[in-house]
């Protein structure tokens, strides 16, 4: 009789593709949205549409007793996380999916280095290197003087940074209080957050726009549940190395979708951030040591 497990790591792989159309399904249907309606009121409708998802999750918020510093701790995460929401939604309607996929690849390394500085985590000298690569890899997809830098370039940098630091709260949260209150505070504190900055600039969407957005909603919270099976199905080893496909079909999306042409420099730069990302994983897997850089999707929106 064949031993259930055998199965893990080919569910684990199932689970993360399915994770990595749902988050190339967000990409699209953003990108479908566009410039004309401003970022903040995109990410604020994307999370208000999605309200209907935080129903399961009131119950266990309000029985937590969240002490003054964790929500202290939860209000700043969500500071962050939507000001790197909206930095992702500018972005994303003004440069190639493939560039803003690649450079959204930053922040594993931001937490990197945040878990050095902020939580006592070790810095050897094989980190730095795999650091200082993916730096590289930043600077090959930028090339700047090379060409022109748009705005949504440097908004990407700042989403990859805003997304690390959320990680990162989180991280530590998530050994006070349990994951669905984790999930259920960031979606409340970020729709919370996003409101005011939405209707400074509130232009009226249309019925398509609202659909399109409720779908964002949906590809989202089912990419996050999928990552959630595929992360208890296999260990990181096998499920890292499949999500990082999602630049496959970002590029392909781009390409056949919107017209945007494959650039190989972004290519080769990804590349060498995704090689540095998976060195530092493969490290804490082989020596134990507590997982602390987030796999890809981890940190999304």
């Amino acid at each position: 009789m064949t031993d259930a497990r055998e199965f893990g790591p080919l569910k684990g792989v199932f689970w993360m593709l399915v994770t990595g159309v749902c988050f190339v399904a967000v990409t699209a249907l953003v990108k479908m949205v566009g410039p004309r309606l401003p970022a903040a009121e995109t990410a604020f409708l994307r999370y208000a549409l999605g309200i209907v998802f935080l129903i399961p999750m009131i119950r266990p918020i309000l029985k937590a007793k969240l002490t003054k510093r964790q929500l202290g701790l939860f209000t700043l995460r969500g500071v962050l996380h939507t000001g790197a929401v909206v930095l992702w939604f500018f972005a994303m309607a003004r440069i190639p999916i493939a560039e803003v996929t690649a450079m959204n690849y930053l922040s594993p390394v931001y937490v990197t280095i945040g878990a050095a500085l902020f939580l006592g985590e070790t810095f050897a000298l094989r980190r730095i290197a795999a650091v200082v690569l993916a730096l590289i890899g930043v600077a090959i997809i930028l090339r700047p003087g090379f060409r022109e830098l748009s705005p949504g370039h440097f908004a990407m940098l700042f989403t990859a940074l805003g997304f690390a630091g959320g990680y990162l709260i989180a991280k530590v949260l998530s050994e006070e209080v349990s994951p669905t209150v984790v999930v259920g505070m960031l979606s409340v504190t970020v729709t919370i957050g996003l409101a005011p900055l939405a209707f400074a600039v509130w232009v009226t969407p249309t019925f398509e726009e609202l659909v399109i957005l409720f779908g964002v909603a949906c590809f989202a919270t089912a990419g996050h549940y999928t990552m959630t099976l595929a992360f208890a199905a296999a260990p990181v080893t096998v499920t890292q190395p499949v999500s990082f496909l999602q630049m496959v079909w970002a590029v392909l999306l781009g390409w056949l979708a919107f017209g945007e042409q494959p650039d190989v420099w972004v290519l080769v730069g990804a590349l060498i951030i995704i090689a540095s990302i998976s060195f530092i994983t493969w490290r804490e897997a082989v020596l134990k040591r507590r997982q602390i850089t987030p796999l890809v999707g981890q940190t999304k929106l």
